[in-house]
């Protein structure tokens, strides 16, 4: 039987793109590339197209041949091809957790940086369990309670992001107000201790809260909510958007507008400050 061809996950293509990127800053054809590394030109090409793994070892040799000495920049690529095949604590949850969502949580996992814009939802790397149960069965159209249950196990697990030992995450949430005045009729006290949450972990070094007024001025988040994935090294940013079809990935050059949208949506919200003062006038409102 032949074997399956390769499925490209997300570290695969980010790595791809990237040797692709030194490649080409090397003024090297795929010809000359391969030849270094007695390849033929089509298997550097799937290489880099994320259709076919390569070893350790052999992107050690390519970014030699590129001419890369940063020793940051070794580590980085080194890294995410080590990674590029490994399974995540997720993949326990493979019956629930689709591709494409697995794909962002190995992101996370890599990142050294998010910047999430949320104009409906607190974001899942805030949620509470009971809020996260919550808004879980209430978006999803065809998930039992086993699996929704799941789903909200999966994204308290994706919180250890913010805590792990070395260099816990860089996280900015901007939140628009709107999404602090959700009422829950099953567990009314779901959306206080909800934002009791936010008052707690924005007391975290490496974590920012910004709150979007409902009175603000136009910005460009009025087209939507996305998350912009930072990572070390040389590897281009990722940008998460998401709708009821699912997730979509934003990579390489097309993720760079989104930069320039976040600094507009940061100068928008308000100030974090004000952000912390609102989120405690709000958490006071639900006590009523």
């Amino acid at each position: 039987m032949p074997n399956s061809p390769l499925v490209p996950t997300i570290r695969r293509r980010r790595l791809g793109s990237v040797l692709r990127k030194l490649r080409n800053e090397a003024g090297m054809t795929l010809d000359d590339a391969a030849a270094t590394m007695r390849w033929k030109a089509p298997k550097l090409s799937k290489i880099e197209n994320a259709t076919q793994q390569i070893r350790p070892s052999e992107v050690t040799a390519l970014l030699k041949a590129y001419g890369v000495s940063d020793p940051e920049v070794f580590a980085a690529i080194e890294n995410l091809a080590k990674d590029a095949g490994k399974k995540g604590w997720w993949q326990t949850y493979s019956g629930v957790v689709a591709p494409a969502y697995a794909d962002y949580i190995s992101l996370e996992s890599d990142a050294e940086r998010i910047c999430e814009w949320s104009p409906l939802v607190i974001p899942g790397l805030l949620q509470t369990a009971a809020y996260a149960r919550e808004t879980i069965a209430g978006v999803t159209l065809s998930r039992t309670p086993d699996e929704v249950a799941a789903l909200a196990e999966v994204r308290q697990a994706r919180q250890a992001v913010l805590t792990r030992v070395g260099q816990p995450l860089e996280y900015w949430a901007i939140i628009h107000e709107a999404a602090l005045h959700q009422r829950f009729a099953v567990r009314p006290t779901t959306m206080r201790d909800q934002l009791r949450r936010l008052l707690d972990v924005a007391e975290m070094p490496n974590i920012t809260i910004q709150i979007m007024p409902l009175d603000s001025t136009a910005h460009p988040g009025l087209l939507g909510g996305f998350s912009l994935v930072s990572f070390p090294g040389p590897t281009p940013d990722v940008v998460l958007l998401e709708n009821l079809s699912g997730a979509t990935y934003v990579e390489g050059d097309g993720a760079s507008p989104f930069a320039g949208a976040v600094e507009r949506i940061r100068a928008t919200a308000l100030s974090v400050e004000d952000s912390l003062v609102r989120i405690t006038d709000t958490e006071e409102g639900h006590r009523k």
